[in-house]
């Protein structure tokens, strides 16, 4: 039994149930395939398909070796009422760098069709020859900050979707992320503290897996502070891509600080950048996205 596992009877922990969405099923060499927890969404959340994704490339590379980095497209809209079916194809097994490329299918009619690629590199490590990295902001710890049940009490119009999103994910937030009050440089970045509920086992891949699924949370948002509001309202988004480097080892079943911004947006497209610090300030990774925001007017 991993440590993310509830005891014998008892409800699954959020954390357990995370560990089952990360856990795939290996049908056969380089094939796996996951599935998704009940939702109420008509798609399935970006974060659970690039970790999942992540999590297949895991399995086919030695346990020496962490990722550094992944960069991943969203083709199509995901089923939640259909499996997902990962392809792993290994590009490439290098002395310092292995390099895995995975395509996730499903059904659609009948037809089996890409929905999301990623590709994804990993590293054994080596002696740093220089080591930098941003300082995290002076902001207030979790504790004490309003968490996602007292925001929606002041949203309920928002609750069904960011219920349904955040269900392993604990947050503390920063400012309320449904703030009407449009954002000004160079005040524009939104904040928020993450940690999955409960515990993960000590497994670095299974946290980069579980921090790529939060990274995913909050990210596109911040194409939107620009006009305030939040989602929920008169727009409506979808990722096209996304992009996570990993620093350092991090746990993501405790307290990590979440920066997002956006410094371009055009064409019906907001690009946004996004650090993430561990609770102790270390800059534990950095994160990209592009994704349309449209208008349900």
């Amino acid at each position: 039994m991993t440590s993310a596992e509830p005891a014998p009877g008892a409800e699954p922990t959020p954390a357990a149930e995370l560990m089952h969405v990360l856990d795939l099923e290996e049908r056969s060499p380089g094939l796996f395939v996951g599935t998704t927890p009940r939702t109420p969404l008509q798609r399935i959340f970006g974060g659970q398909v690039a970790a999942q994704a992540l999590s297949a490339a895991n399995a086919t590379v030695p346990g020496d070796r962490q990722v550094h980095s992944l960069h991943s497209y969203f083709l199509r809209p995901g089923d939640p009422q259909e499996e997902i079916r990962y392809v792993v194809e290994r590009i490439r097994d290098g002395r310092s760098f292995t390099t895995r490329r995975v395509l996730a299918h499903q059904t659609r009619d009948g037809e089996d069709v890409a929905i999301f690629a990623l590709t994804a590199d990993f590293t054994a490590g080596e002696r740093a020859v220089v080591e930098h990295s941003l300082p995290m902001p002076e902001v207030p710890g979790p504790e004490g900050l309003p968490g996602l049940a007292e925001v929606l009490a002041a949203h309920p119009d928002r609750d069904r979707g960011a219920r349904a999103l955040n269900r392993a994910v604990e947050s503390r937030y920063l400012r309320d992320p449904y703030d009407p009050e449009p954002r000004t440089p160079p005040d524009t970045a939104f904040r928020a503290w993450f940690r999955v509920a409960g515990k993960l086992p000590d497994d670095d891949q299974v946290h980069a897996a579980a921090l790529t699924f939060v990274s995913d949370l909050t990210l596109l948002s911040a194409g939107l502070t620009r006009i305030g509001g939040g989602w929920g309202g008169s727009v409506v988004g979808a990722s096209l891509d996304h992009a996570v480097w990993f620093h350092r080892p991090v746990r993501a079943d405790e307290w990590f600080l979440y920066e997002t911004d956006s410094p371009a947006a055009a064409s019906g497209r907001a690009l946004c950048f996004g650090q993430i610090w561990a609770g102790d300030g270390t800059h534990v990774a950095s994160v990209a996205q592009e994704g349309l925001i449209r208008s349900l007017g």
